[in-house]
């Protein structure tokens, strides 16, 4: 069954910071590799990964540089789009000798798997905090859908085009999404929406399809709902998300790093 695995908002900084001077994203984004490799054999196979932005903080090309030694020893497949910290034309640069990154225009792509599609669009605005998305994006997510023939789809953004309820976030996610909710809810198949942005596991309706925002890395957006509240951050464990064809779109979250087990529960003491 084909299965998809989402890393989102690794925000790698150069060699020896931290990531706002107190996160160290290098290690964070080495210790979710190593998981995925270490638990491959549990969860396999699986097809492919997808980084939903953020890869960077600063959008340079030594970040990218990082990033990608980082990535190296990824037993599979990845795939990214860019997020509000990155820089479109470092990013393309950066993976400029990749297939499925776009010589011009929007970083937009798709990856047609055995079971399931993976869409993945550009919401990132040069110079600004908060997601859009160009006519030719949507046009090029309206020909791309339409030529699936309403097989399963995920549709990759970074920005999400809901409310969270953390208001300094909010006002961040993608503007002007009623286009997008029209083509995701007139698609015919079966058709989800992931998000990054707020490194928070959080799932909502957006048109008639479920819109889940994956958890960060290294670190999370902190859970305060309060007015007037400056944005922050917490160093809460990181994770990512595994989608797979199960009888429809299914999505688990994974811890990064090692935990005590498995143990059985109830041994046999005979």
């Amino acid at each position: 069954m084909t299965k998809i695995i989402q890393i989102s908002d690794p925000h790698i900084v150069p060699k020896g910071q931290l990531a706002y001077g107190r996160v160290n994203t290098l290690d964070a984004l080495g210790a979710c590799v190593e998981t995925i490799n270490r638990i491959l054999p549990d969860i396999g196979p699986v097809d492919m990964a997808i980084v939903t932005g953020d890869l960077t903080d600063f959008g340079t090309a030594e970040e990218y540089q990082t990033f990608r030694d980082i990535m190296g020893p990824l037993l599979i497949p990845y795939r990214a789009i860019p997020g509000n910290h990155d820089d479109v034309r470092e990013m393309r640069a950066g993976f400029s000798d990749q297939q499925w990154m776009p010589r011009s225009g929007p970083i937009n792509w798709s990856v047609d798997l055995a079971e399931m599609a993976l869409v993945g669009l550009d919401t990132s605005v040069p110079g600004k905090a908060h997601g859009h998305l160009t006519d030719e994006t949507l046009d090029y997510l309206q020909d791309t859908l339409r030529s699936l023939s309403n097989k399963p789809v995920i549709v990759g953004i970074h920005h999400p085009p809901i409310h969270t309820g953390i208001e300094k976030m909010d006002i961040q996610n993608l503007r002007k999404s009623r286009k997008l909710r029209t083509l995701l809810s007139g698609y015919k198949g079966e058709l989800k929406l992931v998000c990054g942005h707020i490194h928070r596991n959080i799932v909502r309706n957006f048109g008639g399809v479920i819109c889940q925002i994956a958890p960060g890395i290294s670190h999370a957006v902190t859970l305060d709902m309060r007015e007037d509240i400056p944005n922050c951050l917490t160093k809460e464990p990181g994770a990512f998300l595994m989608h797979e064809m199960r009888g429809g779109i299914l999505t688990h979250s994974i811890p990064v790093g090692h935990f005590d087990g498995p143990h059985m529960f109830y041994p046999d003491t005979s």
